[in-house]
């Protein structure tokens, strides 16, 4: 079963920052559904995969994924 996920990710300013954290959660799990709102520096994520394989892929990617609870 699928778990939603809330990151904040403060350090995304752009489009292409949108972009580029997108990539990295697709990287990991290919069918999440990813919701990334650039005002308030949300993603949320939904998938089976854990939370922290997709925190790492952000930071790889050069930016800071907060887990909220």
């Amino acid at each position: 079963m699928d778990e939603m996920y809330n990151f904040q990710v403060n350090d995304m300013t752009c489009g292409h920052c949108v972009a580029t954290v997108e990539k990295a959660v697709k990287s990991v799990d290919g069918a999440a559904k990813v919701d990334i709102d650039l005002g308030t520096h949300a993603v949320k994520i939904e998938s089976g995969k854990p939370a922290t394989t997709f925190a790492k892929a952000i930071t790889e990617a050069g930016y800071t994924g907060e887990l909220r609870g």
